[in-house]
């Protein structure tokens, strides 16, 4: 770490200070370093809360409890294991990913940044965090609780704030050999800062409101992959079953087709095998 300014000293003071007596002990991926169970956390909190993603994690993790177990396991098992998470793409990828460990890498995680983004569904963010918090790794990464923290002390007045400019920050105060527990410290302080100010990442240039999920595209996906977990159901069922539009319906079939998410024999449609 560079020598830091008078603000800079007290932001990490506060940081730490508030770590010490608030850290989120009870999060289940906080209690191991292995990679996979790191990777299998970071894919089901994108865009989803905490506190749904802690029993579908441990459920996950209690039935393929290493990277070979889901890598043996059937795409069709995994995504019902995966129901009430959504973006069920993500599920996709983590069951790829496993499979590239074990066929690409003997079943041993790949260490480096580069390295892991080889790996199905794995961009900058993830790699990054998987070198964090399973290795310890000294990288510059930024997500929602951490962009929360940086704008809440350093851009008060204010908008549209590059990430950019965020990550110069970043990379100054990250402390040298405990990346893992500081960038733990600067999420459980952001979830805390979110509740009690609000959300102020509107004012960065990278904010994007999620989209509405009553009605949205989303909504009928996951009912359809709901649907096909018990059996599988022909076109003409599946759309008398759920209360869309039979256009719309009939359009989210074909792209879950396309991304392998489903399997069409004929007019019938199921989950793959």
């Amino acid at each position: 770490m560079s020598r830091l300014t008078k603000k800079q000293e007290r932001f990490v003071a506060t940081v730490w200070n508030f770590y010490a007596t608030n850290r989120r002990e009870h999060l289940p991926w906080r209690q191991t370093q292995d990679p996979y169970k790191v990777l299998v956390s970071e894919l089901m909190l994108q865009q989803t809360q905490v506190d749904r993603v802690i029993p579908k994690y441990d459920a996950f993790i209690k039935r393929w409890p290493t990277a070979r177990h889901l890598a043996s396991a059937s795409l069709a098992d995994v995504l019902k294991a995966w129901q009430g998470l959504g973006y069920n793409r993500r599920a996709k990828f983590l069951h790829q990913a496993a499979k590239a460990v074990v066929n690409d890498h003997n079943g041993v995680f790949p260490q480096t940044t580069q390295k892991l983004q080889t790996l199905p569904g794995v961009g900058p963010y993830t790699a990054s965090a998987v070198a964090v918090f399973a290795y310890d790794h000294s990288e510059v990464l930024i997500e929602t609780n951490v962009r929360q923290v940086f704008l809440h002390h350093f851009f008060k007045q204010k908008t549209d704030v590059a990430d950019k400019e965020i990550l110069q920050l970043i990379e100054r105060t990250l402390p040298v050999g405990s990346s893992r527990e500081w960038y733990a410290a600067l999420m459980d302080y952001g979830s805390y800062l979110k509740k009690t100010y609000g959300n102020v990442t509107q004012r960065s240039a990278q904010y994007a409101k999620q989209s509405r999920f009553q009605g949205s595209d989303r909504q009928i996906r996951g009912a359809i992959l709901r649907l096909l977990s018990d059996a599988a159901i022909t076109e003409s069922k599946i759309s008398k079953h759920l209360d869309f539009e039979e256009f719309r319906v009939k359009e989210q079939l074909r792209k879950l087709c396309r991304e392998g998410l489903i399997a069409r024999i004929r007019n019938t449609y199921s989950l793959p095998r």
